[in-house]
């Protein structure tokens, strides 16, 4: 695309050293900058596009978008805000193909992952060519790209969406973040639906305040952003946003709603209960335990109705759903012992997980955890009394320490846990306490790895280390039963 062509399709306030040229692809980041890129400055938390505009040029950057006029001899377009310039521009470059898909959207502090996989199944059991966006990757057409942000930047983003359309896919269901709503990432698509699953502490190291980090979650379903809305109305936050949306659908289990539940039963395998979607009546089971999973289950299901789905279909394709990776994920049976591995980073998320399966514990319900570096640490020692409190055994590790001492992070969440219960132990290294945790384990327990869930990282000092629960897990067990073996041939 010419410049002089892209420049007809966005917003700007004027243009310095004007040369037309071929636009061949849209860069952020100088690092993978590429021949004929447009590369657009913006200041970050840690560093300022604009430093690296020279280097985006040497890389083969063909001309700027900036903020400020820079001492460089090439086409600079010149606009107020940079981050949001990338938006416009990313949409405008692959001829917006939001705008051929239909977007829906899900926030909350927790559940999105697993209720966007709930509807996405959903959608493909009713026929429907859909993509996934978000935690765990992105995934369409029979392709899987592996996950860096749970929302894409701008340009990455709707390069995808462009390849979905070429892909054919209909739907897109993906994960909106906080972060994502606040540096108007999704900024320019109109959702289809938007959906709002609850809302509690986290991120407070960003927003500073929970008013602040509502308020960023509140964007999404501002006048004209989504067509309709589906809301947990048993979510105070929920209701609020309920309170100011042009068409709202609720969900709820303890608040008059629109879609509701009853008859909830769980167990280790999953759950079942009767929804009632609409005034239309019926039996729904879940291969996934937890009373939250209802809730996303419902969320999902609203949303479905809504658009147009049966509710048998609904019902098929939440029942089909087999698994969400690290999502309160039954990963093993030893010793007559169960061990589930789930993303639970932040108090509530913690507290429902641990709750959920300290109800079909017959012995100790033992947990392993850390929280991560570089974060909001005020959750530190709720998550360490609440784990203290709700779990029989706590095992003390790291999780993601990025650029802080793991050891310190261990004892601010210790500083929850001492004044509740004499019943735990630090181990740092985070493979060495899951494999603390199994030698404990007995019939009847249950053991809770939370905190990573189906990330394949850990991240330390900067740098990305190959890791996974699950794997660790597997691999702790596969060393003990192959040890058993060989002491049974001698």
């Amino acid at each position: 695309m010419l410049l002089s062509a892209l420049l007809k399709k966005i917003n700007y306030e004027r243009v310095v050293r004007f040369e037309d040229c071929e636009i061949e692809g849209i860069g952020t980041d100088s690092m993978h900058t590429m021949q004929g890129d447009l590369f657009v400055c913006f200041a970050g938390k840690e560093n300022d596009g604009h430093a690296f505009a020279g280097e985006a040029a040497q890389a083969g950057a063909v001309a700027l978008v900036v903020e400020r006029e820079l001492d460089l001899q090439m086409p600079q377009v010149i606009v107020k805000d940079g981050r949001r310039a990338a938006t416009e521009i990313a949409a405008a470059f692959y001829d917006h193909p939001e705008k051929k898909l239909k977007v829906i959207g899900i926030t909350g502090t927790n559940g999105k992952t697993t209720t966007a996989h709930m509807l996405a199944s959903i959608l493909a059991a009713d026929g429907k060519k859909c993509g996934n966006v978000g935690t765990l990757g992105i995934y369409y057409a029979n392709r899987a790209i592996s996950p860096e942000l749970t929302t894409p930047d701008p340009v990455h983003l709707y390069k995808i969406f462009a390849d979905m359309v070429e892909a054919g896919m209909e739907y897109v269901v993906m994960e909106v973040s906080a972060h994502a709503l606040y540096y108007g990432k999704v900024d320019g698509i109109v959702f289809e639906a938007g959906i709002f699953t609850n809302f509690t502490e986290d991120h407070l190291d960003f927003f500073e305040t929970m008013e602040n980090y509502a308020a960023a979650k509140e964007k999404m379903f501002e006048k004209g952003r989504c067509r309709f809305a589906v809301v947990n109305y048993d979510d105070a936050e929920g209701r609020k946003i309920g309170a100011k949306s042009e068409k709202v659908f609720s969900y709820a289990l303890e608040n008059p709603s629109d879609v509701f539940a009853v008859d909830v039963r769980e167990n280790f395998d999953g759950c079942s209960y009767l929804i009632n979607l609409f005034d239309e009546i019926y039996n729904i089971h879940l291969q996934m335990t937890g009373i939250h999973n209802v809730y996303n289950s419902m969320a999902a299901a609203t949303c479905a109705k809504v658009l147009g789905v049966s509710v048998p279909t609904i019902a098929s394709g939440l029942s089909g759903l087999q698994k969400v990776s690290g999502r309160l994920e039954h990963v093993a049976r030893a010793k007559g012992a169960d061990i589930f591995v789930d993303f639970a980073h932040t108090p509530d998320g913690l507290e429902k997980s641990l709750s959920s399966l300290r109800r079909h514990c017959s012995g100790r319900l033992i947990s392993v955890f850390g929280c991560g570096g570089n974060r909001d640490t005020k959750k530190r020692s709720i998550m360490g009394s609440i784990s203290a409190r709700v779990a029989d055994f706590t095992v003390l590790t790291s999780d993601n320490p990025r650029y802080e001492d793991p050891f310190d992070i261990i004892l601010q969440i210790e500083k929850g846990v001492r004044p509740v219960t004499d019943n735990y132990v630090i181990v740092p290294d985070r493979e060495s306490a899951i494999g603390y945790a199994i030698d404990m384990l007995r019939e009847g327990d249950v053991l809770l790895v939370a905190g990573k869930g189906g990330e394949n990282y850990q991240e330390i000092m900067g740098v990305r280390h190959i890791y996974n629960d699950v794997r660790a897990i597997e691999n702790i067990l596969h060393g003990k039963f192959l040890k058993k073996e060989q002491n049974n041939e001698n």
